[in-house]
């Protein structure tokens, strides 16, 4: 069963409490431990009972008792033990124990006739004035009721048909293994499996769970919910969670799950209780980088947790705040002049039309998100990132050209003049073509723009994937959508404002959104294109701007203080644009920083400008365990980061956090790994898999003895501040 051993620090205290006389109230030598902790054992069909009657003034402790059976054919199950007293101990800390009269209630299993069996018991305890005993292992022979058995020859309660009761055929067991994460275990009879959909776990408020980590099951066609995934013999469930004080918590689980029996009964849905007791722990930070009192869960789990354990309107209203955020991020950003392009090209627009163009336009992409994303969980595939191929976003690149073309009045589309009168007919009866067409751009712009993955999209993704619950996830993705779709119907509804109605003004707004246009294609392009070639395009597309806005035009004989400005401007425009033909050129990859700050040092005669830390390459699971096991041995903690070209938050972290001298710092114990995911090929998903991963930019990190500290996961783009203080924090774990 292997109980750990005392130290030889308390093996001294025992052997000075001995020598030195330190006796019990009522004699001079202390009595042996099987006088104090004693005990009887009986058993009924289902359990074994362990009846203690403890000494007064000695005390045992619940976490160093231990329970087996040494009778081939009789297995127990998790111990079920009474609610102790706290006690704070010297070599322990706090810890529960038990005095006086108490039971504890083992459940057991019978796979062959036996008529007793002998139980192995392990226990430690000590006295109130100071000794402690080692720790006891003792055995007892139980007698056991007549088994249940139909006839000699039978090896196995499945194989005479007899059906276990369920807390036989499911022993649960529940553990403490981190400060932060809850292990639940459960034995699994022969012929007996459990639904993986069917779990779900809560507590008594104490400490906060956050989204369990369960592995892959087994696929199996059920006659009652058809294809599932089913686990069978022994599964390990592995939970995080936040606690609100480093001391010992008693929690109370509840475990719910449903299981069958093959090719016989399936037990109806139930509920395992377990009372546990939280020790405390040395690694609860004083002031948490969360900026709360708790234990770090991560934002992910959060966000998935509110989706399970949330009400209907809880959830939604969560996720449309969370989609409102995204809608600032530069992921979401790029829709607004796509959306208004559309609006501009119609020409004179009216409030309600603009308004309605851009529900529309919103519906569509929530469309997008909420299919897209729950394929992409139960496929357990990177669905967004097969729409990063480089020939698809070539082609997309391309009709934005055309389209940009078209508003610069390069051409025209010219349809017959039959079929123009028959759509100007069909239009006058209904304006749903051009909706439906706006709604079509709003889906596929949302395939390939917004391919950002941030913490509320993975909470969404993850309860899909992990849990089965497609309602639930899918409404919060879908109110998430309209989050994120919320400012584009404040851009429609005010394009009757902000547009002009009719006159020359009008070629001038199509022009800017043709500008704009181009530019978006620069910004496909960009996603596979290397950085150089990248930048050059946006010189050739800023300098011609300047051109447009006049930089090189002669002012007019009189001119007016608005042509002095658009010439002036144009001129900037002009020169910044030069500054980014001699970037591309000198190695930079930015359009905000177009001369990269390692060349202006270079010309200065000064050291090289460091831009960022040195990552490792990661391309396949091997690699990774076998960089794993090196930094383990060297005791270095590791942070391994997904990346990939087409990764917007990708970038900001790799041009604003990475290179911030307290993030260089706080990494410098780090072994750094990099993992690009940009092919999106069988490796690359592997290791997204392996992580439970939907896509970069993640951010996984494991402390020094190599274990993945889930709650530390980041996701999404994080500021240089914020990410140093979560590095420092695990970094002194």
């Amino acid at each position: 069963m292997g109980m750990s051993r005392l130290t030889s620090r308390l093996l001294a205290v025992w052997l000075l409490a001995a020598a030195g006389g330190a006796c019990a109230q009522d004699q001079d030598e202390p009595p042996p431990p099987d006088q104090v902790f004693l005990y009887t054992a009986h058993a009924d069909a289902e359990r074994v009972y362990l009846d203690f009657d403890i000494r007064d003034g000695f005390y045992a402790y619940r976490s160093r008792f231990g329970f087996g059976s040494n009778t081939p054919g009789v297995a127990l199950g998790a111990a079920r033990f009474p609610r102790g007293e706290t006690h704070t101990d010297e070599f322990f800390g706090e810890q529960e124990v038990f005095r006086d009269v108490f039971q504890v209630a083992i459940p057991y299993r019978r796979s062959a006739p036996a008529e007793s069996f002998e139980l192995a018991l392990e226990l430690q305890g000590c006295a109130d004035f100071g000794l402690c005993y080692l720790p006891q292992e003792w055995t007892a022979t139980v007698k056991l009721p007549p088994a249940p058995f139909l006839g000699p020859g039978s090896i196995d309660a499945s194989a005479t048909g007899d059906l276990l009761p369920v807390d036989q055929a499911f022993v649960m067991n529940a553990r403490f293994d981190k400060p932060n994460e809850l292990t639940v275990a459960w034995q699994i009879a022969p012929d007996h499996y459990l639904y993986r959909d069917k779990l779900t776990f809560a507590v008594d408020g104490r400490i906060s769970l956050g989204m369990p980590t369960l592995p892959a099951g087994v696929p199996h066609t059920d006659d009652n919910f058809g294809d599932v995934e089913v686990f069978r013999d022994y599964v390990e469930i592995k939970i995080p969670f936040a606690r609100a004080s480093p001391d010992a918590i008693d929690v109370e689980l509840t475990a719910g799950f449903q299981g069958c029996k093959e090719g016989s009964i399936c037990y109806p849905p139930g509920e395992q209780l377990m009372s546990l007791v939280l020790p405390a722990t040395s690694e609860f930070p004083a002031a948490p980088a969360s900026g709360s009192g708790s234990e770090l869960v991560s934002e992910q789990d959060q966000w998935a947790a509110r989706i399970v354990n949330g009400s209907w309107p809880q959830l939604l209203g969560w996720f449309y705040l969370g989609g409102l955020l995204l809608s600032f991020t530069p992921c979401v950003l790029p829709m607004v002049p796509i959306l208004s392009s559309i609006i501009a090209g119609q020409g004179t627009v009216s409030t309600g039309r603009g308004f309605a163009l851009s529900v529309s336009y919103v519906l569509g992409m929530a469309f997008t998100y909420t299919v897209l994303g729950m394929l992409s969980a139960l496929a357990g595939q990177q669905l967004q990132a097969a729409m990063q191929e480089p020939w698809l976003l070539s082609a997309f690149a391309a009709i934005f050209v055309l389209g940009a073309l078209g508003l610069f009045g390069a051409f025209q589309f010219q349809m017959p003049t039959a079929i123009q009168t028959r759509l100007s007919n069909l239009a006058n009866k209904q304006k749903a073509g051009t909706f439906a067409g706006t709604a079509i751009i709003g889906a596929l712009t949302a395939a390939i723009v917004t391919t950002c993955v941030a913490p509320v999209l993975v909470g969404a993704l993850v309860v899909i994937g992990q849990t089965g619950d497609v309602a639930r996830g899918g409404g919060a993705l879908f109110a998430m959508s309209i989050g994120m779709g919320t400012p584009l119907l404040a851009v429609g509804a005010s394009a009757g404002y902000l547009l002009p109605k009719a006159g020359p003004w009008m070629n001038t707004i199509k022009a800017g959104f043709g500008v704009i246009m181009l530019g978006f294609a620069i910004y496909l392009l960009g996603r596979f294109l290397p950085p150089g070639p990248t930048l050059f395009l946006w010189a050739l597309l800023v300098f011609f701007t300047g051109v447009f806005l006049g930089a090189f035009d002669p002012l007019p004989p009189n001119p007016t203080p608005r042509h002095r400005f658009a010439k002036g401007i144009g001129a900037l425009v002009c020169l910044y644009g030069a500054l980014m033909f001699v970037g591309a050129l000198v190695g930079g990859n930015s359009v905000f920083e177009p001369i990269p700050r390692a060349a202006v040092t270079q010309s200065g005669g000064g050291a090289v400008a460091v831009t960022g830390p040195e990552f490792r390459p990661i391309e396949t699971v091997a690699e990774l365990d076998l960089a794993l096991a090196e930094a383990r041995a060297a005791g270095q903690p590791v942070m391994l980061d997904f990346t990939a070209d087409w990764c917007i938050s990708c970038k900001e972290m790799e041009e604003y956090t990475f290179p911030d001298p307290g993030v260089m710092g706080a990494l410098r114990p780090f072994l750094l790994l990099r993992a690009d995911v940009t092919d999106n090929d069988d490796d690359d998903r592997a290791l997204l898999q392996r992580f439970g991963s939907f896509g970069p930019p993640t951010i996984a990190f494991f402390d020094r003895s190599g274990f993945e500290r889930t709650n530390f996961k980041l996701v999404g783009y994080v500021p240089a501040e914020k990410f140093s203080e979560h590095v420092t924090r695990l970094a002194q774990l």
